[in-house]
């Protein structure tokens, strides 16, 4: 059951402009009054206050501009600050206004917190963050996996013939997931991880890891020194040492395209000079179009969903709301497209969203491209983009079906 786009507007270049500044937070449209019993009750569950508020706003602005993309009758939206009542409370009101589907929460702790009591009411929840380990039940989530983007990246070097890899993560739960997709993607290609080394998110930190990830002492130690020579004018050439080139042909640094550009110079003072080897990074990078202007960074890899939908889509909310809204707004549009194409059809009036509607082994089509669940996690069909002086350039495209 694919979710039809036709009315979105053309997609937008693949190369990435510069993001504008973000104008203060726009105040989240309403929807117009309708009478109970008559529509199908979608509830957003978000930050509207606090630190977190200008994702919040976005991603339920972003869910508003998909009803009015649409131009759907029949779906009332409302938005409860997780902000100001908190989780719980938020998650509360919206079940006794009858919610029948919440989107949200954005926060991880968050969704725990909510799910027991939207499971209660067999209540399904779409949520937006990448946490895997919070999913399942009635609880789906719809955030950017990691792991799947390590996976599609080194797929994409292994099918050019990389057979020997390494890593640098970041220390934490992040890197802990990053390290395992990885290395399960490198031995389904019957290929090698030759170094895994994490790393503090320090200056300090930095050469460290890259002197590890190197093995810059041991291959110090196979140095081959050659033996001093006589030239033809009687004078002695001075003898030399040559050491043994890095083991990886491709390198992961699971963490932002900042940190990878800082790597850089450590890395080539311990003999991995850029070009010598292919840099790979996370859906990270996706968020950082600047990229290009760092000549280390040139030639570099990374797997991301699509971006030109949703470069249209947020032309269409700034022309709406005002501001840019967040990468995170593709999340609640796509979970609001869904659940717009199953209201009236599957979804009958007056019950609760059918969970087993994201059962569909084909999945859904949005402005992220083509996704489907697979354990409550959002599988997505990413492509894989190169960095260049004038941005990111798409190398190998996503998939458009299953």
């Amino acid at each position: 059951m694919l979710v039809s786009l036709a009315m979105l507007a053309a997609c937008a270049p693949r190369q990435k402009a510069p993001i504008a500044p973000v104008a203060p937070p726009p105040p989240v449209e309403k929807p117009a009054e309708v009478k109970p019993g008559e529509v199908h009750r979608v509830a957003i569950l978000v930050p509207l206050t606090g630190p977190n508020a200008p994702v919040g706003i976005s991603l339920a602005n972003a869910a508003t501009l998909a009803l009015v993309d649409t131009n759907k009758q029949g779906v009332r939206l409302t938005s409860y600050d997780t902000a100001a009542l908190g989780a719980a409370g938020a998650a509360n009101r919206a079940l006794a206004d009858g919610a029948q589907l919440i989107l949200g929460p954005l926060l991880a702790a968050d969704a725990a917190a909510v799910k027991s009591a939207a499971e209660a009411k067999g209540i399904t929840m779409l949520s937006f963050s990448n946490d895997a380990a919070i999913a399942g039940g009635r609880l789906y989530v719809l955030g950017f996996q990691p792991a799947q983007s390590v996976s599609r990246v080194v797929d994409f070097a292994a099918s050019r013939g990389t057979k020997k890899f390494a890593a640098l993560v970041p220390e934490g739960v992040y890197g802990q997931r990053t390290s395992v997709a990885f290395t399960r993607a490198v031995a389904a290609h019957d290929a090698q991880v030759v170094a895994l080394t994490s790393f503090a998110r320090t200056q300090a930190a930095l050469p460290v890891a890259a002197r590890k990830v190197t093995d810059y002492d041991a291959r110090l130690k196979q140095s081959a020194t050659t033996t001093t020579t006589k030239r033809p004018d009687g004078t002695i050439a001075t003898a030399t040492r040559t050491t043994p080139p890095v083991a990886f042909e491709a390198l992961l640094v699971a963490d932002s395209g900042a940190i990878a550009a800082a790597f850089s110079p450590h890395l080539a003072k311990f003999g991995a000079q850029p070009g010598s080897y292919l840099m790979m990074g996370t859906e990270l990078w996706n968020t950082e179009p600047g990229l290009g202007a760092s000549p280390a960074l040139r030639g570099a890899v990374f797997a991301a969903v699509p971006d030109q939908r949703f470069q249209s889509m947020s032309r269409r909310y700034q022309a709406r709301f005002g501001g840019t809204p967040s990468r995170l707004s593709s999340l609640s549009y796509d979970a609001m497209l869904l659940a717009i194409s199953s209201a009236g059809g599957q979804w009958k009036l007056g019950t609760a969203f059918p969970q087993q509607l994201l059962d569909d082994p084909q999945g859904f089509a949005g402005v992220d491209g083509i996704f489907r669940f697979k354990g409550n996690i959002a599988e997505r069909g990413l492509e894989v983009q190169q960095v260049g002086q004038g941005g990111f350039t798409t190398v190998s495209p996503a998939p458009t079906a299953f």
